[in-house]
């Protein structure tokens, strides 16, 4: 499996969020679901974020989006 870029996360956000809910929230779900597995992210770590704030901004973002 080939990891994606950030950029691909992005646009896969962009396609998803116009979908209706709950589907939007599924599908955000299995995005941050694939993240957390590529990027190994972890749940608590200063140091991580710190060096990884691009991608913890689009973790974010991606959470913030969801409704469920």
């Amino acid at each position: 499996m080939t990891g994606k870029s950030l950029a691909d996360y992005q646009k896969e956000y962009e396609r998803i969020i116009f979908f209706d809910q709950p589907q939007k929230d599924i599908l955000l779900a299995g995005l941050m679901t694939e993240m957390e597995k590529q990027f190994k992210l972890p749940v608590r770590s200063k140091e991580w974020k710190k060096e990884n704030q691009k991608i913890i901004a689009m973790y974010r973002k991606i959470c913030i989006t969801r409704t469920l």
